[in-house]
C-alpha cells in the first residue's frame, strides 16, 4: 500500500469520497467498456446511467468511501500510478472555493466569511459546510468545486469550517445571468444515412456530457471547445438528429467559458472540415 492509497483510506473513513489522480492532476481515463460513456454513465452523473464499473471510471463520479473498492485490485493498480488523491466535495457535503491568484485571495478576504482554508500551489481552497452546483470561472481566478467536481486533497488546512454563505451561492446565479450568448449562425448538418440512435436519451446524454466537458475546462478552453464540437459531430452529425437548438446549447456552454461567437463558429466549421462534412 503506497502513501496515496493509505491517505485515501483515511479520508474515506472520515466521510470523504476519494479517487486517484494521475500525472497532471486529472482522473484516470475510462476503461474500454466505459470509453466515450458507452456504458451509459454512473447513476450519480448529470445524466443518470446504469454503469457500476469497478474501475475508477467517470472522474469525480467514481469517488467512493468504500474501503473494499479503494483496496480492490483494479484500484490498486491505479494507486501505483497515482500522483495525488482527490475527493468529491459535494459527496462530503462541502463546497470548495478555489482561489487561484493574489487578486482572487484579496477578494475572498474582503467578501467571504472566514472558514477552513488549505494552501494550494497557486492560492488557497476555502472550504464551507454545504453542497451546491459546481462552476468554473465564476469570477477571475475563482472556481466553485462541489457537486459534479473533484478537488485535490492537500491536507486539512487551518481554521474552523463554517456554513456555506449566500454570497458563494450567489456567484452561480451571477454567472448564469451574465451569460448572453450570441445567436447561432451555423446550421445543423443534414441527414445523410439512417439514424443509429435508438432513443432520444442517447443524444441528450451526449449533449449533456459535451456541455459539462466545456464547463469543466480549466485551461486550453479553445482546444476543449474544438474537441467537444468534433466529438459531437462525429457521433451525431451525419444522421440528422442534431438540430439548431442542440448547437445553440453547445455554443452557450462555450460562450459561458469566455469563447466569442466567432471562435465558436470557427471551431464548428473546423470540426466539420476535419470530418469531411
Amino acid at each position: 500500500m503506497n502513501e496515496h492509497q493509505y491517505a485515501a483510506l483515511q479520508l474515506a473513513a472520515s466521510g470523504f469520497p476519494v479517487l486517484p489522480l494521475r500525472v497532471g492532476k486529472v482522473p484516470f481515463g475510462n476503461c474500454r467498456t466505459c470509453t466515450r460513456n458507452a456504458c451509459g454513465g454512473r447513476p450519480n452523473m448529470r445524466t443518470p446511467g446504469p454503469c457500476a464499473c469497478p474501475a475508477p471510471c467517470h472522474g469525480w463520479a467514481a469517488a467512493t468511501t468504500n474501503p473494499t473498492v479503494i483496496t480492490s485490485g483494479i484500484w490498486r493498480r491505479a494507486w501505483v500510478q497515482a500522483s495525488a488523491v482527490a475527493y468529491h466535495p459535494g459527496g462530503a457535503g462541502l463546497t470548495v472555493v478555489d482561489l487561484d491568484d493574489a487578486d482572487a485571495l484579496a477578494w475572498a478576504r474582503e467578501s467571504l466569511p472566514a472558514t477552513q482554508t488549505v494552501l494550494t500551489t497557486r492560492g488557497e481552497h476555502w472550504l464551507y459546510q454545504g453542497a451546491m452546483q459546481s462552476a468554473n470561472a465564476v469570477r477571475p481566478g475563482v472556481d466553485i468545486k462541489s457537486t459534479m467536481q473533484y478537488a485535490r486533497w492537500l491536507g486539512p488546512g487551518t481554521g474552523t469550517l463554517t456554513a456555506l454563505p449566500d454570497v458563494v451561492r450567489a456567484l452561480i446565479v451571477k454567472e448564469r445571468a451574465s451569460v448572453r450568448p450570441v445567436a447561432v449562425t451555423v446550421r445543423a448538418p443534414g441527414r445523410n444515412g439512417p439514424c443509429p440512435h435508438r432513443t432520444p436519451t442517447y443524444l441528450e446524454r451526449g449533449l449533456a456530457m459535451a456541455e459539462q466537458r466545456v464547463t469543466d475546462a480549466s485551461s486550453a478552453v479553445h482546444a476543449t471547445v474544438y474537441r467537444t464540437f468534433l466529438a459531437v459531430l462525429s457521433t451525431h452529425g451525419r444522421c440528422g438528429c442534431l438540430t439548431d437548438t442542440h448547437i445553440a446549447r453547445l455554443f452557450t456552454a462555450a460562450q459561458a467559458k469566455g469563447e466569442t461567437a466567432r471562435h465558436c463558429t470557427d471551431a464548428w466549421a473546423n470540426a466539420r472540415t476535419a470530418l469531411g462534412m
